[in-house]
């Protein structure tokens, strides 16, 4: 049986709900799906902080030394599967040819216009879904072990602050020790990241998000999407619990999006960053206190309800591929050397995939050639922080108004 909607959104991660609640407080008749509840995919597992100050998106590595130190795949920060690199060859090598020069410095702008807005798009939907107990303001530590990786930090930070207002504090090891006394000797100091928010249950705020959502009178439907066809001036979507037909549909779909389109004549050059987590307790009376990130071995702390949630850095992989949790287990050897991590709660670890594109941009907009669908997905490892910003501005174009922001630079047909 079918049943007639305005807008039908696809995927209930963080970019998902946030475009059907923005289109849901516009009036909007709109019905979520996701074969999952909402975020219990991608928006899961991330670290947990709506990164006001990442402003740079993560380039890939260019200088030799990072190169032969990543090759003999046994970092902490970054692994890599050969059928995951042979399969995404093509994106990879744009992507790598976007890390540097100008053409990374045009990205930079264009990526930080987005990043700028992050927390005035989380404010409004944190404070009508009552959410305010599971975000903590305040910023977060970024550790480093070296003189020379921190100053050479601090460059970027000086740099960032004057062009993009990024705020920060520079700890030398005496005031970094003052605010976490456990964490081990050694460390020469860290930059505070000031302006974010941390968000202890990263899961339970999109739920939050999307509770509100249908107190807004949306509909959340949980079934998996099987086919999506383009019907006279609307789309017909069939699912695992029956046909939709809609006005207009959004795919947000994160690193599934790519395949759904594909179905539809349409290329978008997605590729996936895997990564890993686990919760812990911690020994004794020992105590983290802010969320930290080891920067010059790369993966992060976070203190959330869960307990101590440690997150790997990428592993560049097929998105299907069976989990690999040696680049897990290389990161706990040297996040128990920095803090006293006590027990696994989890009974296995957590893998998720981060939808990138070649140009590290998200793909937020109209459809080329398909009238009525709309797109909103490949925010790579923003998509959690980047969530309510997407939905707000992608509201604003279905609804034919100019957006707040130039969203040029991320049409897909810009590949």
């Amino acid at each position: 049986m079918s049943r007639n909607i305005i807008v039908l959104v696809l995927g209930a991660g963080m970019v998902g709900v946030s475009v059907a609640w923005h289109l849901a407080r516009r009036g909007h008749d709109v019905t979520l799906v996701d074969r999952r509840a909402p975020g219990l995919e991608t928006s899961f597992g991330n670290a947990g902080i709506i990164q006001r100050e990442a402003v740079r998106p993560y380039p890939f590595p260019r200088d030799l030394g990072t190169l032969l130190r990543v090759l003999p795949n046994r970092e902490v920060d970054i692994r890599y599967r050969p059928t995951g690199m042979v399969g995404a060859a093509g994106p990879l090598l744009q992507y790598w040819i976007n890390s540097g020069g100008a053409r990374y410095e045009r990205i930079v702008n264009e990526w930080a216009s987005l990043i700028m807005r992050c927390q005035d798009a989380h404010a409004p939907m944190i404070e009508a879904s009552g959410a305010e107990a599971l975000v903590r303001k305040g910023g977060w530590l970024e550790l480093y072990r070296t003189r020379k990786a921190l100053d050479e930090r601090l460059v970027e930070a000086k740099e960032n602050h004057e062009r993009f207002g990024v705020e920060y504090e520079v700890l030398d090891a005496q005031a970094l020790y003052a605010k976490e006394p456990h964490l081990a000797e050694g460390l020469v100091g860290a930059i505070h990241w000031t302006q974010p928010w941390m968000v202890a249950d990263p899961g339970g705020l999109v739920q939050a998000y999307a509770a509100n959502f249908e107190a807004l009178g949306g509909h959340v439907m949980q079934a998996s999407v099987e086919e999506v066809h383009q019907v006279g001036t609307g789309w017909r979507v069939t699912t695992s619990e029956g046909a939709l037909e809609a006005q207009q549909v959004v795919v947000a779909m994160g690193p599934w999006s790519g395949e759904l389109l594909s179905r539809l004549g349409l290329e978008a050059p997605l590729f996936v960053k895997r990564g890993y987590h686990m919760h812990y307790s911690a020994e004794g009376e020992a105590r983290l206190n802010h969320w930290v990130m080891d920067a010059e071995r790369g993966f992060l702390l976070e203190p959330m309800r869960a307990g101590i949630r440690l997150t790997t850095g990428a592993e560049l992989a097929d998105l299907d591929a069976p989990p690999q949790y040696k680049q897990l287990a290389a990161a706990e050897k040297v996040a128990r050397k920095l803090f006293p991590l006590g027990k696994r709660r989890d009974a296995q670890p957590w893998k998720g995939a981060r939808p990138c594109m070649p140009d590290m941009k998200p793909v937020i907009g109209a459809a080329p050639g398909k009238e009525g669908l709309w797109l909103a997905f490949g925010h790579g490892h923003q998509g959690f922080t980047l969530g309510p910003a997407t939905g707000e501005l992608l509201a604003q174009m279905m609804d034919g108004e100019t957006p707040a922001v130039d969203m040029t630079p991320f049409r897909l047909d810009r590949f």
